[in-house]
């Protein structure tokens, strides 16, 4: 059972020790990193805490050093998602896959795999912002909205760029893996912009969907962290299948938030899915129970599908489908794929590690609380 510590940020437990040689910008780093929700036991553990929390400050410097642009222009739009934040799961997924091995020490390439995996996700933003028409991202207007569509484009196939440069320098097989992954990525926004065909099952759809936009590039920085931190293979197999799996169960828990008007835990808007048509879990659960001749399924649809303009008729929407049964079964497909995620990791040794790992799995599928 998750505790309410799982859904709060941790700090760190020991902070940096003094003695850690960090140049004046990554010390101020360290002391303002959190980590997100199930990893309360590595921000305590007195050896694996500072070499995480340093490990992220770190990146961060990396991220900022890697988009800098010597004009100002294309610097301040590189820098327009990276200043303003975000959880940073996926590489503080690769430093945590890093130090299944045994490591207390996270190493240059962990980290230029840490960062590279992240200028990977903020690219694909970039886009994916562009193609919603999203006026927000991270609470600040996004980059189309500044600046149009071209720059926000241009902005992000310059980021991936640089992602590719990082890419490059840790070998032939990153730049492998990160192909394969950014392929899968640009698979999955085709097919949801697409749509299933007609004899395809909506289910199925979306979830191969959710698995190539959302967890393709967990499962890469739990392959990318266990690979550049000296695991086997056996135990990087099991990295990657981790992320997969808790990559769709985070993806599904933030489907389903969207129709519960849980804003003020997961920061997010109630109803926007529902407002930009977007076919999520809920409401496809709704139309097999409407298909099935729910009448209660079939009366929550008529306000999904009727006009959403209004902050009321989208209010009362969003209130209809959380209220709905088809919420608690997504709830529990969510569970169920966070259930898969914890099972995968059954071959690893017990540890710090494996059990952060293990709470996180938890902590995603737990953020209705």
């Amino acid at each position: 059972m998750v505790t309410q510590s799982h859904n709060t940020w941790t700090t760190a437990g020991h902070g940096v020790p003094e003695s850690m040689e960090l140049d004046a910008e990554t010390r101020a780093l360290a002391a303002l990193v959190n980590l997100p929700p199930g990893f309360a036991e590595i921000a305590d553990d007195p050896t694996l805490g500072p070499a995480v929390f340093t490990g992220m400050a770190r990146v961060e410097k990396m991220l900022r050093d890697a988009i800098a642009n010597s004009d100002p222009f294309v610097d301040q739009t590189s820098r327009h998602l990276v200043e303003a934040g975000g959880k940073r799961v996926r590489p503080l997924l690769v430093l945590l896959s890093s130090l299944l091995s045994g490591n207390e020490v996270i190493s240059d390439d962990v980290v230029k795999a840490a960062a590279m995996v992240e200028l990977t996700h903020l690219a694909t933003l970039y886009h994916d912002d562009v193609m919603d028409s999203a006026p927000l991202r991270r609470g600040a207007p996004t980059a189309h909205e500044v600046w149009g569509n071209s720059v926000a484009i241009l902005t992000g196939d310059l980021i991936f760029a640089r992602a590719s440069i990082l890419a490059a320098s840790l070998g032939p097989a990153a730049v492998e893996l990160q192909a394969r992954t950014f392929e899968r990525l640009c698979l999955g926004q085709l097919h949801e912009s697409v749509g299933p065909r007609p004899e395809d099952n909506a289910l199925e759809h979306y979830l191969s969907v959710i698995s190539d936009k959302t967890a393709s590039l967990l499962a890469a920085a739990g392959e990318f962290g266990a690979r550049f931190g000296g695991s086997n293979d056996a135990d990087t197999s099991v990295l990657n299948e981790y992320g997969e799996k808790v990559g769709v169960a985070f993806q599904l828990a933030d489907d389903v938030i969207d129709v519960t008007g849980a804003k003020v835990k997961s920061g997010k808007t109630p109803g926007t899915d529902l407002r930009e048509r977007v076919p999520t879990l809920p409401v496809l659960i709704l139309r097999r129970m409407s298909a099935d001749g729910d009448a209660s399924a079939s009366a929550v649809l008529e306000l999904v599908d009727g006009d959403l303009t209004s902050d009321e008729q989208l209010a009362a929407a969003v209130d209809a489908v959380a209220n709905h049964p088809a919420t608690n079964e997504a709830w529990a497909v969510a569970r169920q794929w966070a259930d898969e995620a914890r099972a995968a990791l059954a071959p690893l040794a017990d540890g710090p590690v494996k059990r952060s790992l293990l709470d996180f799995a938890d902590a995603v599928v737990s953020r209705e609380q």
